[in-house]
């Protein structure tokens, strides 16, 4: 008897495995605005406003409810953060050191500071506990309307000194002790100009943008320097409140918002024809943008450098023009290595149809009335996989003493062997600095389409959802915590594979059978 029943079993089991694999499963579908869905919201909630099939309203519905999704996932997945005074950048020409500027604001109570923005550094520092510095006064600057600020650690609630053990203190090598203050020292690419202090922790104000998102504002943890000493142009009117450093390195500004899982890893830089512009963080750019991949250099991806394969002037692109270059936001012109340049100013100066009157600094200038009277050649700058960047407007306009007109070329040589694109290319394009990716994208921009425009919500919704809460100090010195992009997590296969299902099927089969044996041994026993 014992040996048939275990015959039995065997057949029920072999039964169990040969149709398993070829059971499918069937769900019926319910129409959102069918007569089901309408008897079902009917029972729960009595009368229900119902769209008759096919009618203007019934589309009109399905419409709104398609644009409600759309909300929802590109609101969650491209949250966008620009400085709590707003995404607008200022450009005050030789006042300032010919450098872009943002009005951001730090610490508890927060202080405004006006900081340079500069992709070609990491540091964000701002005058504090000065010994040498910039004067902070409107009176000194005739286009400000309001004294700069020097920051006060001891004011801040919620600013922390940062001490020679933490993971990001350059100079804890020559620290004597690990709870010392952690000092910090940058030298810069302008002749002896530097910033040294000490590194603090304090909060970032900052608001959240977007066409899907409501805005609120957002503290975040970032590192700052207490900059105590400035020398070389930092002294003579260059940042005299601060640069916010927008480089790769791990103590930025992108890089820490990132790491606190607030932004995607990117940012963008946009200058119109006015010279003022926008920065928006977590801003991946448009899918249309064109792009050239990030370089290493000397192994690493430690700055914004990409490859140049040809200058083009006009229809011709120039032979052997090929160069590296850093994309620089703090460099007010472009520089090419002295070869390339040579090649470059001479074609373009045989294109030009106007008289030449160059200055110091700026031998290729051209005299004219208006940039119009000029025939000024199109410029181009190609790169891997015959991606195009249009120069915009690579001449700017002086006016000398006798109040002549020149227009004079933006593009001067350099000694080294990479050059520098600096802000006068970028004029006209939303510059995207996908850190994520490694790759540099621009698209065409008034810089009136990105950031905080009009077209936001400046209020928000009942029950919005707070952002994600920032790291603590502990989760920021563990290497194992990191915020995973919602682009890259791994989604489940569409469909199970045959192999799969043969895999479940006999998991099945197995606990049947010790089922089906267990209630046989108690059925002996």
């Amino acid at each position: 008897m014992a040996a048939a029943r275990f015959a039995v079993i065997l057949l029920v089991v072999s039964l169990f495995v040969d149709t398993s694999v070829a059971v499918t499963y069937t769900s019926k579908l319910i129409h959102r605005f069918s007569d089901e869905a309408k008897s079902f919201w009917a029972s729960r909630n009595g009368n229900v406003s119902w769209p008759k099939q096919r009618s203007v309203d019934f589309f009109r519905r399905l419409l709104s409810s398609d644009a409600k999704r759309q909300r929802l996932k590109i609101g969650s997945q491209n949250k966008l953060l620009v400085p709590s005074e707003g995404s607008e950048t200022l450009f005050y020409g030789n006042d300032l050191g010919w450098l872009h500027y943002a009005w951001i604001d730090i610490g508890t109570p927060n202080v405004s500071f006006l900081v340079a923005l500069d992709a070609g550094s990491d540091l964000l520092w701002v005058p504090c506990d000065c010994i040498q510095c910039a004067p902070l006064s409107s009176t000194y600057y005739n286009m400000l309307d309001r004294d700069l600020s020097e920051y006060i650690p001891l004011v801040s609630n919620t600013s922390k000194r940062i001490s020679c053990s933490h993971h990001l203190c350059e100079l804890s090598p020559t620290c004597k002790s690990p709870k010392e203050p952690c000092p910090y020292n940058v030298d810069y690419y302008s002749e002896n100009t530097s910033s040294s202090g000490f590194l603090f922790e304090d909060k970032l104000q900052l608001a959240s943008v977007g066409d899907y998102v409501s805005q609120s504002l957002v503290q975040a943890s970032v590192i700052i320097g207490c900059g105590r000493k400035q020398s070389g142009s930092y002294l003579d009117g260059a940042a005299p409140d601060g640069i916010m450093g927008l480089g790769l390195g791990d103590i930025s500004v992108p890089s820490l918002l990132a790491k606190a899982a607030l932004i995607q890893n990117s940012f963008s830089l946009c200058i119109d024809e006015t010279y003022s512009g926008r920065i928006v963080f977590g801003d991946q750019g448009l899918a249309t943008q064109q792009s050239t991949l990030f370089l290493p250099l000397q192994g690493k991806y430690i700055t914004y450098l990409v490859e140049v394969t040809h200058y083009c002037i006009g229809s011709s692109c120039l032979k052997q023009t090929g160069f590296q270059a850093l994309v620089d936001s703090g460099t007010s012109f472009t520089y090419l290595p002295h070869e390339i340049y040579e090649k470059v100013v001479l074609e373009f100066d045989k294109r030009v149809d106007a008289r030449r009157a160059g200055l110091e600094g700026f031998p290729y200038c051209y005299e004219a009335s208006s940039q119009d009277l000029l025939n000024i050649p199109s410029m181009e700058l190609m790169f891997a996989m015959n991606q195009s960047f249009v120069i915009e407007n690579p001449m700017f306009q002086i006016t000398d003493n006798q109040e002549a007109t020149l227009l004079c070329l933006g593009i001067h040589p350099t000694d080294e062997v990479i050059g520098i694109i600096g802000q006068n290319l970028m004029t006209g394009y939303r510059m995207v600095f996908d850190r994520e990716n490694l790759k540099l994208g621009w698209s065409r921009s008034n810089c009136q389409d990105i950031g905080d425009s009009k077209r936001m919500h400046l209020a928000p919704p009942p029950n919005d959802i707070l952002p994600n809460p920032l790291p603590t100090n502990e989760q920021q010195n563990d290497p194992s915590t990191h915020g995973v992009a919602p682009a890259i997590a791994e989604r489940a296969p569409s469909k199970p594979s045959r192999s799969n299902a043969l895999t479940r099927s006999w998991l099945c089969s197995v606990c049947l059978l010790l089922l089906l044996l267990s209630l046989h041994c108690g059925y002996l026993l």
